[in-house]
């Protein structure tokens, strides 16, 4: 019989979803949890699971295209008459009806016992970058590629999305790269290592069709191989932002307050923290201080840890801090959240830092921990920016943007020094916080930064 799966509700009220790609081809037979594709939401690429043992029948939906909640996704080919249902509560069960899927939400029961195993899939058709790299093998000299097996390697090579999208750009088959490397995650090393060895030009991609060159008419010179114009289709976590960023934008009235602070204390703080035996592997960074000084100074603004309800007419002041910290990742701006940062000290606020930024780097944060958020914190200062006009998070009455540390003359102690400066730009919600509570806020992160002692009188 003929089973189908709809999209499922993958969590934080989401409409739809984009097929990133199929991990499976109609006639592949499946097994129950085994991944059958990746799909991007407004907030993060979830792998989907199979909720039913048998064979592909159909694929609705091909990779690029966007399909909302509901709709038919994939069709399996199952054994039996009826689908797999849930027996009734007042009946004897035997022991193949006890067996339920833990997927909930996600389909029906399985059709037979056992440990759920993932199988082998088939190779479909040969993609263009498949096509092209075989033929590099075959045509390059036995010194230039080891010589390898492709035929054999079936499973889907072990790899994190943001690899996989530049294995893409770069024209460069991820089943290739699994050959040489083995069954651990391939790495943009691993990309960039087989790319040399052949040849793959940087710029090139292929079979991309979410990128599409439109050369226009005119008289004005271009570079060699350069289109005057690129179309890229506004999708995923870009479409998301945007529509948050203008939502933001032009309901909540922004104010945008800067200052510019001496951390030299701090700076030389970190230096000694690291050269701590006790603390050196904690690699503790600035960033870490302005997290820990904002849920400090956030105790005595409370109209900056807050959002306005309009429907409730009320505004919502938070007992805790859920810190948003915005990372750039190869799909865009996210902000995920370190929950509870008020509780946290310097030490587990940095180990939280850092482990939020390598999991977004590897394009797996999950859409629970990109969700809700009290205040955010931009780190522009990596890019080696000083000050900016930061736009709230919906729902949320502030962030603050950290600048770039810099060493420049200053006024100390009455006379001219070279001192490590800081600036911060502080933009919130005007129907929630006036500029005394603002300032106030601002000049107590300012306080711990110049003087990290301070803090204590905070605590």
């Amino acid at each position: 019989m003929i089973a189908e799966f709809r999209l499922p509700d993958l969590g934080e009220g989401l409409t739809e979803a984009e097929v990133v790609q199929w991990l499976v081809a109609p006639g592949d037979s499946v097994a129950l949890n085994q991944t059958l594709a990746e799909v991007e939401t407004a907030k993060a690429v979830v792998e989907l699971p199979s909720p039913y043992e048998g064979t592909v029948s159909t694929l609705h939906a091909d990779a690029g295209e966007t399909v909302a909640v509901g709709a038919p996704l994939i069709a399996f080919d199952i054994e039996g008459d009826d689908p797999p249902a849930a027996p009734s509560g007042g009946e004897q069960e035997s022991s193949a009806e006890k067996a339920q899927p833990n997927l909930v939400g996600y389909g029906a029961a399985p059709t037979s016992s056992g440990r759920p195993a993932r199988r082998a899939r088939r190779r479909s058709a040969a993609p263009v970058a498949s096509a092209a790299d075989t033929a590099v093998l075959e045509a390059a000299p036995h010194d230039a590629t080891p010589s390898v097996a492709v035929e054999p390697v079936l499973e889907r090579p072990r790899s994190t999305p943001p690899v996989r999208a530049y294995a893409k750009r770069r024209g460069v088959d991820l089943v290739l790269v699994a050959a040489e490397v083995g069954d651990r995650v391939i790495t943009r090393a691993d990309v960039d290592a087989y790319a040399e060895r052949i040849g793959a030009e940087p710029s090139r991609l292929v079979g991309a069709p979410e990128r599409e060159t439109t050369p226009i008419s005119g008289t004005l010179p271009r570079a060699e191989g350069r289109p005057r114009e690129t179309r890229i289709p506004i999708r995923g976590v870009r479409k998301h932002t945007a529509a948050a960023m203008v939502q933001s934008a032009f309901t909540a009235p922004h104010v945008t307050v800067f200052h510019t602070v001496d951390v030299t204390a701090t700076m030389e703080m970190l230096a000694r923290l690291r050269d701590d035996r006790a603390l050196s592997e904690h690699r503790i960074g600035p960033l870490a201080v302005v997290a820990k000084a904002v849920c400090l100074a956030l105790r005595r603004a409370p109209g900056l840890n807050a959002r306005w309800d309009e429907e409730s007419g009320e505004i919502v002041e938070y007992g805790f801090v859920d810190l948003g910290i915005a990372a750039a990742t190869e799909r865009g701006l996210i902000v995920p959240m370190i929950r509870d940062a008020e509780r946290m000290n310097l030490v587990e606020l940095s180990a939280a830092i850092r482990a939020l930024a390598e999991t977004a780097r590897g394009g797996k944060t999950s859409p629970a921990e990109l969700a809700g958020g009290t205040f955010s914190l931009s780190n522009i200062g990596v890019f080696g920016v000083d000050a900016g006009t930061p736009i709230l998070p919906p729902g949320q009455s502030g962030i603050l943007a950290v600048g770039a540390v810099r060493r420049q003359p200053w006024e100390y102690r009455g006379e001219i020094a070279l001192r490590q400066l800081m600036t911060l730009s502080l933009s919130f919600d005007h129907r929630l916080v006036d500029g005394a509570e603002g300032a106030t806020f601002l000049k107590d992160v300012a306080d711990i930064l110049e003087d990290p002692g301070r803090a204590m009188l905070l605590s």
